[in-house]
């Protein structure tokens, strides 16, 4: 799940950045409304972390001029500003969710958790296919009585294909859902991943459709 973390502060930010990270989402952050409206113009995200107070403007500004143009994008405030008034105009606002601080990371986390879950219009976490279930927030499967546990990319990656059942996923789409900008992409990374995810899933659950991508294989009927 790729995130857009909107905060100023650098601290919590880099903070965020990392707690984020090893929770399973892919996150990027920028700390002015500027940035955050050529980030959201340049690349594609899931949900967005949004801070109320920020250098060159207000949060909710940015928030009313993304749901002004049209976007659905799952945004949750985070801000030290949590009044009643103040969730009242975030909520008002656009937001889908709202945060004070301070706040725990597991909480953040499963608030993001949820967004996304509305957003695909599944009511649990779990998700299922041919005999697999997933559980996001402990990266782990059960698959034939058996657990499997996946790093965080290959979670992301397995992540990305259950969440499109049957679409068929380009490496650059897998790539872009795996890693920041700043992170250096081996040519061959996603096949790793993949290979990964075959030898614990079946060589069979991820199909190779040559020249454009992957998908999950059809559910056995």
């Amino acid at each position: 799940m790729r995130v857009l973390i909107v905060e100023d502060d650098e601290v919590l930010s880099d903070g965020l950045t990392v707690g984020l990270r090893l929770q399973g989402f892919s996150p990027e952050a920028v700390a002015t409304c500027a940035d955050a409206g050529h980030a959201l113009g340049a690349d594609r995200f899931e949900a967005m972390v949004l801070d109320l107070m920020l250098p060159d403007g207000s949060g909710l500004d940015l928030l009313r001029d993304l749901r002004d143009r049209g976007s659905d994008l799952p945004v949750l405030m985070l801000t030290a500003r949590d009044g009643l008034g103040d969730r009242v105009a975030g909520l008002d606002a656009g937001a889908d969710d709202y945060l004070g601080k301070p706040f725990e990371l597991p909480e953040l986390s499963a608030r993001l958790r949820a967004l996304l879950r509305r957003a695909q219009g599944r009511a649990v976490s779990d998700m299922a296919w041919n005999g697999l279930r997933v559980d996001p927030a402990r990266m782990t499967g059960q698959l034939e009585g058996r657990e499997i546990a996946f790093s965080r990319r290959e979670f992301g990656v397995l992540a990305a294909l259950m969440e499109r059942p049957g679409a068929i996923l380009g490496k650059q789409a897998l790539e872009e859902r795996l890693y920041g900008w700043q992170e250096d992409v081996g040519s061959n990374t996603v096949e790793v991943h993949i290979h990964h995810l075959r030898a614990k899933l079946g060589s069979a659950f991820i199909q190779t459709v040559r020249g454009a991508g992957y998908r999950l294989a059809p559910e056995a009927t």
